[in-house]
């Protein structure tokens, strides 16, 4: 898959920007907060139908501006693609696939399989539980269907039966339980597809961070879930009470776990900051390796913001020789450090795009 034209209108502080792409890299070269990731953020945005930014789409209007528009055409295994998001304060948006809206945004997920590494990223590691479920969940969400529809139902149901949970009244059983029968027929679908996932992830996660750390360091994955104790409906429902009492639902796969372990120990206790970065973009390497190979069975894009800082420099040449191996498709990638991006155009044969942001205005230098 290549994007080869962005458009982009009064997106986040981005007023206008027309842009047309190498099919391999293309680099966005600029100081902190002029832009750079903003250009990444709207192909995220084309992609997903959110910022990875920000969940309020009004917030990525730019301020001042009553409506905003990104619009990308794809080229998608030799097929033409054109799509565009829209969006007026204080109303819906509206997100086309060749001019036609789509009825349901879950239709869309998938079609342009996206990975980014980012600065955000360290949340994974230092955040909560959550943080480390959206990273199983936006990787199966774009190559199964079926887990997306199962994840929103999931939530519904959890939402639903919290509501009831918190309510002054006593919960009637007959409704309750419809909603815990749907959190643990869902929750149990999604525990599978999850078991299966990390499965095959680990090794080739294990295989891309050897390669960076040259051996240095030995990292793995555990997977944890309540639907591991046991029927899932049965846990929901035992502790019904204790919820009633806490106020939400205690059991489920939104308790879910993954833990990050670096040569055997918590990577969040023991990592140093070069580690930790390491491991970040080790995963996102892995998640890229991984939709390549399913889902719709076309190359993601790679999105690599300002991922270079705090690493030592055989760190940043090992990263540097993956994504510029042909095993990568078309890279968007964005820095303040001209050293780290030049060492990658060295190897790209001179198929690449240099962009200059500053005070959101992208232009193209070479």
């Amino acid at each position: 898959m290549i994007l080869k034209r962005l458009t982009i209108l009064n997106y986040r502080n981005i007023a206008t920007a027309e842009l047309a792409f190498s099919p391999k890299i293309n680099c966005f070269v600029g100081q902190n907060g002029e832009g750079k990731t903003n250009v990444l953020d709207a192909i995220y945005f084309l992609s997903l139908t959110k910022s990875m930014a920000n969940s309020i789409d009004s917030m990525n209007v730019r301020h001042g501006e009553e409506m905003m528009m990104v619009q990308g055409v794809y080229d998608l295994n030799g097929t033409e693609e054109e799509i565009s998001i829209g969006m007026k304060l204080h109303q819906k948006k509206h997100v086309k696939r060749n001019k036609k809206e789509y009825k349901r945004l879950a239709e869309h997920i998938g079609l342009l399989p996206l990975i980014i590494a980012s600065p955000n990223d360290s949340t994974i590691i230092s955040g909560g539980s959550e943080e480390r479920r959206r990273l199983m969940d936006v990787v199966i969400s774009q190559y199964d269907s079926e887990y997306m529809t199962a994840l929103i139902t999931y939530n519904k149901a959890l939402q639903q039966r919290n509501a009831m949970l918190k309510a002054e009244e006593e919960p009637n059983p007959e409704i309750i339980s419809i909603y815990e029968e749907m959190m643990a027929e869902n929750g149990e679908r999604i525990f599978a597809k999850r078991q299966a996932f990390i499965e095959e992830f680990i090794p080739v996660f294990q295989r891309f961070y050897t390669i960076i750390s040259e051996g240095e360091e030995t990292v793995s994955l555990s997977y944890t879930s309540h639907c591991q104790r046991g029927d899932l409906l049965d846990l929901i429902q035992r502790d019904r009470q204790k919820d009633r009492i806490v106020g939400y639902s205690l059991h489920g796969i939104h308790k879910d776990e993954l833990e990050m372990t670096l040569d055997g120990y918590p990577i969040k206790r023991e990592g140093s900051q070069g580690q930790n970065k390491t491991y970040m973009i080790s995963l996102k390497l892995a998640q890229f390796d991984f939709l390549k190979r399913t889902g719709s069975q076309t190359t993601p894009l790679l999105l690599l913001d300002d991922i270079f800082d705090k690493l030592d420099a055989q760190r940043v040449e090992q990263i540097v020789n993956l994504v510029s191996s042909d095993a990568f498709g078309q890279i968007f990638i964005t820095d303040t450090n001209r050293e780290h991006l030049d060492k990658i155009l060295e190897r790209s044969q001179g198929n690449h795009k240099i962009f200059h942001v500053k005070a959101g205005n992208v232009n193209n230098k070479g």
